[in-house]
């Protein structure tokens, strides 16, 4: 048994039937009793109190899992029982009457917090949760599209809502068009939508001045009223803020805007219960002047691609253990660690629906498994020929290829090359055989 993948089968029914996961804290000390620590050793790797873990949540934490498991757990027994969870659990996964679509997941979206398919990035995770429970903080995730950066947010609130945090989040993606037609107007919606979701009146109208600007009765909205009513921190995730993007009379005032609230939090206590989380994909060229932005402050998250060992983790949770080192070597020879990419196959291959040998020969083709994921890329490259021409060169390199500086900006965050000083080549072989074929 992997004591990982049994915390995680716990952490699926913890979530199942209370509506949580284990915190931190919960977690060092079973990590720390399966190393045989005393309390006293896990208190101080851990930094707590030894107090508080010997009286507090240790005796807690035996009695929340024999809760969970259905059976007396203690320090002494609970690794037993984990396993004995852990096997019942694989038993009923596997079990010949259950049809597959019963555990698969369409990998398209989010991938929900309980997921059998979601899989950690050490130590990105951690590192996020240990910063949005800062006060003042900021998180800003960036990377390519379909690389989860949106499942990574949702953690981040779930972990914080776990902690005693007021959540809030707003996907500008479901912002109508008319919300970006002026800065007051999208200040205004965001100002209401955050009321609304911390169940509080919205009360624009006695805060927001034309005389000051919406810049200063935005700030002092959350300011005065927001910051004031709701005695927790609150954690604002905004996600898809690339949208912003595209209006840059809104953009030069938004950022700055959150920016000032993020340096404010050095001095003023209120707004040290304001965490920020800006979620965007790289895709977007920012034109923006680097000491304006938001995007040079607080803690930088790039999501990297899966590991060869996280590819095989995730292989074995679609049940795919027919598949060799060398089989799944070929297919990621093909398509690379890109996790959308690598869900894509599994989850085909665990239907049955495709071979991997068919997989893989169609898979750079109009007709393949990732047509839709190859078709975006070519609409993107068709727009701007200057960097499509310098990506059909790229595909068609032998060796790696020297690039404009700005080009290989945009190519590598598109996720369509991969850098070694200023030489690139294509991210996967996927790439290059689809745009070898479609940059004529």
């Amino acid at each position: 048994m992997n004591f990982e993948q049994a915390l995680e089968v716990v952490n699926q029914s913890m979530f199942a039937r209370f509506g949580r996961h284990l915190t931190d804290v919960e977690t060092a000390i079973l990590i720390g009793s399966s190393q045989s620590q005393t309390y006293e050793q896990i208190a101080f790797s851990s930094g707590y109190s030894i107090s508080y873990i010997t009286r507090d949540v240790g005796p807690k934490v035996w009695k929340l899992l024999s809760q969970v498991l259905g059976e007396t757990v203690s320090k002494t027994n609970f690794q037993t029982a984990l396993e004995r969870h852990w096997r019942s659990h694989n038993r009923t996964n596997e079990s010949l009457d259950a049809p597959k679509e019963d555990f698969l997941e369409v990998p398209s979206g989010i991938v929900p917090i309980n997921s059998l398919f979601y899989i950690k990035r050490p130590p990105i995770e951690e590192r996020a949760y240990g910063q949005v429970s800062k006060p003042g903080s900021l998180i800003r995730i960036k990377a390519p599209r379909q690389m989860g950066k949106t499942s990574l947010m949702h953690r981040i609130l779930a972990h914080a809502k776990q902690t005693g945090l007021r959540t809030v989040l707003l996907s500008l993606q479901q912002a109508d068009s008319g919300i970006f037609t002026s800065l007051d107007k999208f200040l205004r919606w965001l100002c209401a939508n955050v009321s609304r979701q911390l169940t509080l009146e919205p009360k624009l109208d006695n805060y927001w001045d034309a005389d000051i600007g919406s810049k200063v009765s935005c700030t002092l909205y959350f300011q005065e009223y927001l910051l004031t009513e709701i005695n927790a921190p609150i954690v604002l995730a905004l996600d898809e803020v690339n949208r912003l993007f595209e209006y840059p009379e809104i953009s030069s005032d938004f950022l700055p805007l959150l920016r000032s609230w993020y340096e404010d939090a050095a001095e003023l206590e209120k707004w040290q219960k304001l965490r920020l989380v800006i979620v965007h994909a790289t895709e977007a060229y920012i034109p923006l002047a680097i000491n304006q932005s938001p995007f040079n402050v607080g803690l930088p998250i790039k999501l990297p691609e899966f590991s060869p060992e996280q590819v095989l983790d995730l292989a074995e949770r679609h049940r795919l253990n027919w598949l060799t080192e060398e089989q799944l070597a070929t297919l990621l020879a093909t398509i690379g660690g890109h996790p959308y990419l690598v869900r894509v196959a599994l989850y085909h291959l665990a239907r049955n629906e495709v071979s991997l040998s068919q997989l893989l020969q169609t898979a750079p083709t109009v007709a393949g498994i990732y047509s839709d994921h190859l078709r975006h890329h070519l609409a993107n490259l068709q727009e701007h020929p200057k960097l499509a021409a310098a990506y059909k060169q790229v595909v068609r390199a032998v060796e790696p290829l020297p690039l404009e500086a700005i080009a290989a900006y945009k190519l590598e965050s598109m996720g369509l090359v991969k850098l070694q000083e200023n030489q690139a080549t294509p991210s996967c072989e996927l790439y290059r055989l689809y745009f070898c074929e479609q940059l004529t």
